[in-house]
Parts: C-alpha cells; structure tokens; sequence
C-alpha cells in the first residue's frame, strides 16, 4: 500500500486509482485515506488489539463536507490513541450498535418482573404508560445513552398531569434499577429527578350525601353491581379485591373474609372481620345466586368475575345527585366514619389494610371531633351552674 503525507492538499489531488487502494499517512501511523475506482474517497484507521494482536480495519467516515482532513485525522488520533490504551473501537462500535434500546428494556422489564411479580390491574397500568408515553419519547434511545437530564426533561413534559408523571417516573426508575442488574448500564438515570406535588383526596360522603347514595342503590336496575357498592362501603375494601372476591375467601359463620395476598395492594394476606351486615348482604346475595359461580360477583361468564363499574357509576351518583366523587372514595367515605365515631386511626389503618399509619392520617382531624365534644361536657356543666 502507498504512503503519503496526507493533507488536505494531498487528499484532494489523489486521482481516481484503477483499483481501489489504500494511501497510509506517514506522519500519523494505522490512519489512511482509502480511494475507490469513482473517486469516492473515505478516511479509515488499522490497527492491532493489544489483547490478541488480531488485525482490525475502521471506516471513520466520507472526504467531503461533513468531515474534513483536519476533522478525520483527529478523530483518528483519538481512537488510535484508545487502542494504545487497551481499547478496540471497532468493537466498541458493535457492541453501541447492538446494545439494548430503551424498547427492548421496556419489554424485558414487563415480560420478566411487571407481569409475574405484580398485580393484574398493575402489570396492565405499565403496559399503557410504556406504549402511551415511554416508548414515544425514549423507546428507540440505547439503555447506555439516557441520561438525568433526559429523565428529568421528560418528566417535565408530562407537567400537565403530575399524577401520571409521578408514576412514570416511578416506572423507569424501577426499569434502569432492573437494568442495572442485567448489566446493561451501571447507574440509575431516573434517581435524585424530584417528583411534582401531590395533592391527596380527602372527599369523603357527608351525612345526607351517603342517605342519597343509599336510595339511590335501592333504585337502580343493576343490583349486582349496586350490591358491589355496598359491600364496600361496609368494608371499607379497594372495589377490585370486591368484584374480585370468592365464596372460598369468606368465612361466614366467622364473619370474616380472608383476602388473598394477590388480590391485596400490599401484596399480603389480610384477614377483615366483617359487620353483621355485610354478612347479611353476602347471605342475601350468595341465596340469590343461581349462576355457580365462584365469584361473589361474577361477570357474564360466571368463569370470570364483574370488571368494570365506569358505567354504573356514572349513572348512580348522577341520581343521587353527588359531584366529584369517585368509587375508591367509598373507602375514604367508611374511614370517616369510622373516626367520627370515635375508632382510633390504628384501628381504621388496620382495617384499610394501611401499611404505613401516616397513610391514616388524613384522617386525623376527624379524630379531634369526638374529643372536642367530650371537652364540650365541662364546659357545658360550668355554664349551668
């Protein structure tokens, strides 16, 4: 192969060869300019690994516009330079090109940990934000390459709806952790993002609004799904542990229902004692049944349990006239009552099924009531003296 002392000069008076060749710089050995039949003239490097001494030959790219002389030689000079130091770029190269995407790592993550390891609804939450919001943004970026600012950018996009960029930024952080430990990066990019504000509910059913609610169940057509309902405002239970539940889980003569620990937010087995009514209302409903189903509620098929209230919903709290409100508020709804009664927050925590007491205390100023009258007492006798 020819050497020359490559320059732009140089490079640009190099005629068309009659076979492609190779001109090697003199001053900058493994860097050389390789000339084709029609004149298309490419800048490439050659080298030996120092682990295995085995050739290696890499395109650094097109003479032209986009990359000069000046530009590709000190490209070169850099990845040669990386070679002395133990280093293959073409190898490299490889490896970039085939390394997982963030597609490939969203995949991974739901067949491997969100589909085994969590809860249906849970498993079919990430899906949606993996195809809604992750996968658009992110999905054809290499694991490698994401970094903070990336993540935090993106969360910040989502500005317009903080619950849901909270929980996408739960997601990722949970995928690059998961990443971590396949090896396909050493750090976690979603970690020290700060999460948006949120505001917890506290929209619970007042006195009159839950005797409307109550008539208003008594009226509708549908009493399976209206019997749902109060079954879990006698418990105070998430509506997806009720339409999921089964005959197998309660204990009637007991009065208690055992929720399995795969029906349970918190992953465990919970055992709730139930009320004389809610016992009555199972009574009543299991008397009914003539489908034999295993499902207290089943859906169409009897193999298969209700799923989705949206419907029902809608058209019960417009009759009873409620506003803003929703079916999970019905366990904030039989807190309430419960505190106002007097109950302590550890008990109603207990019977929630609350993993951590500070998740109780939106509750606590409802706990002062009982209090309050109680000191109400003495004061009243003073007035009466």
């Amino acid at each position: 192969m020819p050497k020359l002392r490559l320059s732009k000069t140089v490079v640009d008076k190099i005629a068309s060869p009659q076979a492609e060749t190779i001109f090697w710089d003199e001053a900058l050995s493994g860097f050389g300019l390789r000339v084709k039949t029609n004149g298309t003239k490419s800048y490439v490097i050659q080298y030996r690994t120092r682990s295995s001494g085995r050739s290696r030959r890499k395109t650094l790219g097109q003479h032209g516009p986009l990359l000069s002389f000046n530009e590709a030689k000190k490209l070169a000079t850099g990845l040669l330079s990386d070679v002395l130091r133990g280093g293959d770029p073409v190898a490299d190269a490889v490896t970039a090109r085939t390394a997982p995407s963030i597609a490939d790592l969203a995949e991974q993550y739901y067949e491997i940990h969100a589909l085994p390891k969590k809860r249906k609804k849970g498993a079919a939450n990430d899906r949606s934000m993996l195809d809604r919001l992750v996968l658009p943004r992110l999905g054809k970026q290499k694991v490698l390459e994401v970094c903070h600012r990336d993540i935090q950018t993106f969360h910040n996009s989502l500005k317009a709806t903080p619950y849901q960029a909270n929980r996408v930024l739960s997601l990722l952080s949970k995928m690059f952790e998961l990443s971590i430990s396949w090896g396909m990066r050493g750090e976690n990019p979603a970690k020290g993002v700060e999460k948006f504000h949120e505001e917890k509910r506290h929209r619970w059913l007042s006195s009159d609004e839950l005797s409307r609610l109550g008539a208003a169940l008594d009226r509708h057509r549908n009493q399976k799904a209206a019997n749902a309902i109060r079954l879990q405002l006698l418990t105070g239970a998430r509506i997806g542990e009720v339409l999921s539940a089964q005959w197998a889980d309660f204990d009637l003569d007991r009065g208690v229902w055992v929720k399995p620990s795969h029906h349970t937010k918190q992953k465990r087995t919970e055992h709730l004692p139930l009320a004389k009514a809610a016992v009555a209302l199972l009574e009543k409903v299991h008397e009914a049944q003539r489908s034999g189903s295993n499902f207290v509620f089943p859906g169409r098929s009897k193999i298969k349990p209700l799923v989705d209230l949206k419907k029902f919903w809608r058209s019960l709290i417009a009759d009873a006239d409620i506003v803003d409100y929703r079916i999970h508020d019905n366990r904030h709804t039989h807190a309430s009552q419960l505190v106002s009664s007097g109950m302590s927050l550890a008990i109603v925590g207990r019977l929630l099924g609350h993993t951590n007491p500070m998740t109780t205390q939106r509750y606590a100023h409802i706990a002062d009531e009982p209090l309050r009258a109680a000191a109400e007492v003495m004061a009243s006798k003073m007035n009466h003296r």
